[in-house]
């Protein structure tokens, strides 16, 4: 007779918990689970040019492919999208899974580090809202991935503490890498692994504790140098906004770390974009906020030197979290340049992993005070610590509810953040763009971009977004052409408004040269944009002379990107005209129906080059067909069908297509001319 394995203590209750916490999490963010893209999150889903493995490739390999050089957080977004493509809900849930994941991790190392308090802690990381920002914005799925691998690095390198396996240490080391090669932020793993170890012992060994830390600080330290430079170089973390001095540094420093650690403590007006600080090394008060993080670890620390008791214990384990916290924070204090500085110099995604050096202290310490009441005869004592967790914890959770449901659409979360930051000006911006695809609030899309650039005049994104609507409008073309010039002043290197003002300016056949030299100018900025070379090739059509060169751009557009339909029918009208490249100009036309049967311009273009060749009626009637089965109000494929018809003596079907030609467009002359032929012919 088989007898059954025994479990450890409390497994199953693990499991329980476990499950516990992914419902919950699941739960409070349900309301984002729909949410669409906000900011950045089209620059993250893997765009087309990298969906193949050869993107993968580049993904890997190739500076500047991505957004930001995080090559793992890309192959997974890139893997996610083969998936389910550009479904929003599966990123989503892939976020929600993480964080869920990384909460179960801190749960397992707070146990592994024997401190009490460790599903409180759990929770609390799961459901504070100001993980909110990191959990429902797609775009910091680098925040939940790298977050899952370095909790992971720090479970099994606390296990190779205890028992100095090769195999943990490799492990960990893996793990390790995976998370820099995610978001480098992580490189504070190491120091903060240090700070843990000295909280264990009082004391550090350089052979034990510090030498087996000592590539992962390299390869942190490599990480983290190169990421700089990146936000500097290709980011554009660089200019007026970020030229700070290393006092003013200090002072934005200081009273980042204040602000995180209210967030956390106190969670309330929590926002997308905060206010940003003006920084004065003139005014005495702002020198307060470093003073005052100076003060307070000046006094951790005088409390931690205390020898013997548990008093010291608990001071040493406040030090060692205030020192992993404003550590871990330490990339985003305003020393290196961030991207994100141009709008705050603080975000609730900069604090994802810092909180975890107060929320595992400050969990341990209620669990040892109330351990006391735990111990109580009376069970409404005894479960008064439990109510209070429960509380606080339902508290955190209802906060977090309400704040990702801000996050179910960008109109949503630009005007929830203007309700608390008025003086936001990418949030008027971006709420300015969202508006403008509604004809219905074109007016009002007009007042925030009028504010934005009344609180940010250098702005050029602004202007250029702003000329973009103007265009649109009718009469103000002179006014998009000023603002698309000014974004081009304040910066010269702006590939897209080139782009956009040609695209302009080549509506007027007097400025189609001005628009042929801001082509040339996107070109030279960006040479592998196809559509640019097609809109190039469509200007050059028009001009005398030019042909050949918009042959060459067709071409060259083509060889960039052969699925460009239109550009094989565009091409496919030019060598139409040139003697004895009309073969050349079928197969474009082939091509271009191939890439969409559904092209109904291709369809007609084919048929009326058709409907000139001896022996081809057939085939020019099949394709009027089918392009006016496709768009059946196309008055132009009605007339040239009945003009073919006619002339195969089809009178009647011709006269039909001529009267729904005049019925669809009365001012169309070619075609009630050639009704009104057709009919005094009928009379004779």
């Amino acid at each position: 007779m088989q007898t059954a394995t025994a479990r450890p203590a409390g497994h199953g209750k693990s499991w329980a918990m476990g499950f516990l916490v992914f419902g919950l999490v699941l739960a409070c963010y349900w309301p984002a689970v729909r949410g669409e893209l906000v900011l950045d999150d089209a620059a993250h889903i893997t765009r087309p040019a990298l969906r193949s493995w050869l993107g993968l490739g580049q993904i890997w390999f190739q500076r500047g492919a991505t957004a930001q050089y995080y090559p793992l957080l890309n192959t997974a977004f890139w893997l996610e999208h083969r998936l389910w493509g550009d479904a929003v809900m599966g990123y989503h849930l892939v976020n929600i899974l993480l964080h869920a994941a990384a909460a179960c991790l801190l749960v397992a190392i707070v146990r592994r580090l024997a401190l009490p308090g460790a599903w409180l802690a759990g929770l609390i990381f799961a459901l504070h809202p100001v993980a909110v920002e990191s959990v429902a914005w797609i775009s910091e799925q680098k925040n939940n991935l790298s977050a899952v691998f370095f909790l992971g690095a720090a479970l099994v390198y606390l296990g190779f503490d205890g028992d100095r396996r090769p195999s943990r240490y490799w492990t960990a080391s893996v793990l390790f890498l995976l998370a820099l090669l995610t978001k480098t932020v992580t490189a504070t793993l190491p120091p903060a692994l240090l700070v843990v170890l000295w909280w264990r012992r009082g004391r550090l060994g350089w052979k034990r504790d510090v030498l087996p830390l000592l590539p992962w600080f390299i390869l942190g330290a490599a990480a983290g140098l190169y990421t700089a430079w990146f936000e500097r170089q290709l980011a554009g973390a660089q200019g007026p906004e970020f030229s700070l001095s290393l006092v003013e540094r200090c002072l934005v420093a200081g009273r980042a770390i204040w602000f995180y650690l209210g967030s956390l403590l106190w969670p309330a007006d929590l926002m997308f974009i905060y206010p940003r600080w003006t920084v004065n090394g003139t005014e005495t008060w702002q020198y307060l906020f470093p003073l005052g993080v100076a003060a307070l670890a000046a006094g951790l620390w005088l409390a931690a030197r205390r020898t013997g008791g548990p008093r010291s214990r608990t001071a040493a384990a406040g030090l060692a979290g205030f020192l992993v916290f404003a550590g871990m924070l330490f990339p985003v204090l305003g020393f290196l340049n961030i991207n994100w500085f141009r709008f705050a110099y603080v975000a609730d995604h900069f604090q994802y992993l810092a909180n975890l050096g107060l929320i595992v202290p400050l969990a341990a310490g209620f669990a040892q005070a109330t351990s006391p009441l735990r111990q109580s005869r009376t069970a409404v004592v005894r479960g008064m610590p439990t109510v209070a967790a429960g509380l606080l914890v339902a508290g955190l959770g209802a906060l977090t509810w309400l704040q990702s449901g801000t996050y179910r659409d960008p109109t949503t979360l630009y005007r929830a953040t203007l309700a608390r930051n008025p003086a936001c000006w990418v949030a008027h911006n971006n709420l300015a763009w969202e508006l403008a695809r509604s004809a219905a609030s074109v007016p009002e899309a007009v007042i925030h971009y009028e504010e934005a650039l009344r609180l940010n005049p250098a702005c050029a994104e602004a202007h250029d977004n702003y000329a973009g609507l103007l265009a649109t409008l009718p009469g103000q073309t002179n006014a998009a052409i000023a603002h698309f010039e000014e974004a081009l002043r304040l910066r010269p290197d702006f590939t897209e408004t080139h782009a956009n003002l040609a695209n302009l300016l080549a509506r007027n056949p007097g400025r189609r040269a001005e628009a042929v030299a801001q082509y040339q100018e996107t070109l030279r900025l960006a040479p592998d944009l196809a559509e640019v070379h097609y809109s190039l090739a469509n200007v050059l059509a028009q001009m005398p002379g030019r042909l050949p060169e918009a042959l060459a751009q067709y071409e060259l557009a083509l060889r960039l990107k052969p699925d460009l339909a239109q550009a094989h029918v565009n091409l496919a009208n030019e060598l139409a005209k040139l003697p004895g490249r009309m073969n050349e100009a079928l197969a474009h036309y082939a091509e271009a129906l191939r890439i969409d049967p559904r092209l109904v311009g291709a369809h007609y273009d084919l048929a009326v080059q058709l409907s000139d060749l001896p022996g081809r009626e057939a085939d020019a009637q099949r394709h009027f067909e089918e392009a006016l089965r496709l768009r059946p109000d196309y008055a132009k494929a009605h007339n040239n069908l009945a003009v073919l018809l006619a002339r195969q003596g089809r009178l009647d079907e011709a006269r039909r297509h001529w009267e729904q030609a005049v019925q669809l467009d009365p001012n169309y002359e070619d075609a009630r001319r050639n009704l009104d032929l057709l009919r005094q012919r009928a009379q004779h």
